[in-house]
């Protein structure tokens, strides 16, 4: 055939279509020796910032709808931070964190945010004291989204045992421990001669001395009781129909119920938190061993899938399981505060994890479930119970081998009728003053416990 007539199926002539094929491949060659230009990377979109300003640190969050990385370090002379965040650019929703630095933070003296490179954000903080930063990020829980966490802990933390005593003067001269600290703590270097106090004998009465059910403490130890509002900061714990926080909730329980026990001659309270700030499971517990703690009262207001529930309980830990299906579910939803919290793990290390996971003694058990139910028949005076025994699970929060631990759980926040009821002022001095008396009560029957610690 006559290569003028022939033709490709396209309709063209085969010199045409070997042309185009020839052409084709060069173009094709080309591209693959073009350098590929990556598709510009879409910066991260900011959906919140907060703050927690407290005594004991602060923590600065910021919630984003992906993963990013953030490099830190700090500068003196005046002291700062500064924090390099990539993958975001500057918008007007950081302006909103310059806003929420309070003039009270301890910590935080003000914050500027600039772009310091193409995607990437630096904040700088400038500091009313030196620190020692964490800074990590948590990945999606519950209702959050990606965090980026700042947390800003003093270079020289305060030990919990001396912030005790300086916000308890009045009970310094009744507690033989605590005016040695204080001898030690005006002569840390040995420079000077400490006094010695007279510790009474009273303290350690003898075994044949009867000693009459009271709840003042009269041998010369002031009883420490820990008191541990559940929940804080990052983590609101149960949420109410009318939007009430459990968080807040028993924090006021608390601060109430630390009033009446530091009214009460030979006793003193300590809040493992007294704002709104997060605090760990195993900080919780290792602060109230660090106050040498007598006791140990995690407060909560319980919430159930069922808005019918109601009441309160008493729990305490278990070694064998929990003793109800409600309970196990509590302590599962209460062990998870860390995740909702939000913990940075790059700290952890084994002595936090030999806390969390020393099981306690039988007899520490034994105790914790004679307190719980004292506590118990103060509380059906004030309000209906949940369940009418002490109920056990795996408490996170409850394994300390060396002192009595309960987890109370005042009403149900999930109730609405219960709801408003905690809101109240009334209902709140109530539950306290229920606490209070199951206290005195648990030491007025054992005065052992005073005396052996």
């Amino acid at each position: 055939m006559d290569q003028r007539f022939a033709s490709s199926l396209d309709g063209e002539p085969s010199n045409t279509r070997a042309l185009s094929r020839r052409r084709l491949l060069g173009a094709a060659t080309t591209l693959l020796l073009l350098p590929v230009i990556p598709r510009i990377a879409m910066a991260a979109q900011l959906l919140a910032v907060r703050t927690w300003p407290a005594d004991e640190y602060t923590r600065v969050t910021l919630e984003l709808d992906s993963e990013l990385r953030a490099e830190h370090f700090t500068l003196e002379n005046p002291h700062r931070m500064v924090v390099d965040i990539q993958g975001m650019d500057v918008n007007p929703a950081l302006n909103e964190l310059v806003r929420k630095v309070r003039p009270d933070d301890p910590y935080i003296q003000s914050l500027r945010v600039a772009q310091n490179r193409s995607n990437v954000v630096r904040i700088v903080f400038d500091l009313k004291q030196a620190i020692a930063p964490q800074v990590f990020t948590l990945k999606p829980v519950g209702n959050y989204k990606y965090r980026l966490v700042l947390d800003l802990y003093p270079k020289n933390a305060q030990d919990p045992l001396a912030a005790l005593l300086k916000k308890n003067p009045q009970k310094m001269e009744e507690d033989p421990l605590a005016r040695i600290l204080e001898d030690i703590g005006r002569n840390p270097k040995g420079t000077g001669r400490a006094t010695m106090p007279v510790i009474p004998n009273s303290v350690a009465p003898p075994i044949e001395a009867k000693i009459a059910p009271q709840p003042n403490n009269r041998r010369g130890r002031t009883i420490t009781i820990a008191l541990d509002p559940g929940h804080g900061g990052e983590d609101p714990g149960a949420i109410g129909k009318g939007g009430t926080y459990e968080k807040n909730v028993v924090l006021a329980i608390a601060q109430k119920l630390k009033a009446r026990i530091d009214a009460t001659p030979g006793m003193r309270a300590y809040l493992t938190r007294d704002g709104d700030y997060f605090v760990p499971l195993h900080v919780r517990v290792e602060k109230a061993r660090r106050v040498k703690a007598d006791l140990f009262v995690s407060i909560h207001a319980d919430a159930f899938v069922r808005p019918t529930a109601g009441g309160s309980s008493v729990y305490v830990l278990s070694e064998r399981g929990a003793s109800s299906t409600s309970a196990s579910w509590l302590a599962q939803k209460e062990n998870a505060a860390d995740l909702i919290g939000g913990v940075n793990l790059n700290v952890q290390n084994q002595n936090i994890v030999k806390i969390l996971l020393d099981l306690s003694t039988s007899a520490q058990i034994k105790d914790s479930t004679n307190l719980a139910m004292r506590m118990l028949d103060e509380l059906k005076n004030v309000y209906r119970l949940h369940k009418p025994q002490v109920e056990s699970a795996g408490f996170a929060v409850l394994k300390a081998p060396d002192m009595p631990s309960i987890l109370v759980e005042t009403a149900f926040i999930s109730n609405p009728e219960e709801e408003r009821m905690l809101r109240s002022q009334a209902a709140q001095d109530k539950f306290a003053q229920a606490l209070h008396s199951g206290i005195n009560r648990f030491f007025a029957a054992n005065p052992h416990l005073i005396a052996s610690r």
